[in-house]
């Protein structure tokens, strides 16, 4: 349990979970299209579990 926590801390981890949690209230609040935010929370979870894909192998 104490690896898991300690990969949450991690900052790639810290910036992606905020990035998803910016652009999510900016759509919320009308500020952009729903369509620009599935374009980059796509990008930003792709980037993200292809990183931690090529750290297991």
């Amino acid at each position: 349990m104490k690896k898991n926590l300690a990969a949450l801390i991690k900052v790639k981890t810290i910036v992606t979970f905020t990035i998803l949690l910016i652009f999510s209230i900016l759509s919320l609040r009308g500020s952009i299209s729903g369509d620009n935010v599935m374009i980059i929370v796509s990008s930003v979870i792709s980037f993200y579990f292809g990183t931690q894909q090529n750290k297991k192998e």
